[in-house]
């Protein structure tokens, strides 16, 4: 389903069949996969672009407006690095109004990105991003601020066919 070339019908199937509470205006570009079903929130006017790996395993919320690049990863589950059985554990995942996440950024376990941050392509996110921070890197660090208040909408974000 997800490289159907209709927005509208791979929402409906993301709502009804995935249990993704998606706000109106959200587009999901073609290639997205989704690692569970539920869990999932998108608000209003956020564009998740082509090939995202969303994984709600542990709880993942995506804000209104928000932008992201191609290929991003978001990971909400992981293993426990002392345990002597591999336990697995689920950490949730926030992402706040109007960050922007660059192309193929990912976006570790039980992180909180700020409203109005950004996150460089290709960083690796292991701690919370505060409101209105640039981080690049792997691990992530802070290179930058980004002054707000922000008010753009990102729901004409639908590209056709895609």
């Amino acid at each position: 389903m997800s490289q159907t070339p209709s927005h509208g019908l791979r929402r409906w199937w993301y709502r009804r069949l995935l249990g993704a509470e998606l706000g109106p205006g959200v587009a999901i570009h073609r290639g997205a996969r989704f690692t569970t079903r539920g869990r999932l929130s998108i608000g209003a006017g956020s564009n998740i672009d082509s090939d995202a790996h969303l994984d709600a395993r542990g709880g993942l919320v995506i804000g209104a407006n928000v932008a992201t690049g191609p290929a991003v990863m978001f990971l909400t589950a992981d293993h426990a690095p002392q345990s002597p059985d591999f336990a697995g554990r689920l950490r949730p995942i926030r992402i706040g109004d109007r960050a922007w996440l660059g192309a193929r950024a990912t976006i570790l376990p039980g992180v909180n990105v700020g409203e109005g941050a950004i996150v460089a392509a290709g960083a690796v996110v292991a701690r919370d991003v505060p409101p209105h921070t640039i981080v690049a890197g792997v691990p992530a660090r802070v290179i930058g601020q980004r002054p707000g208040p922000f008010d753009y909408d990102l729901s004409n974000g639908q590209r056709p066919f895609e």
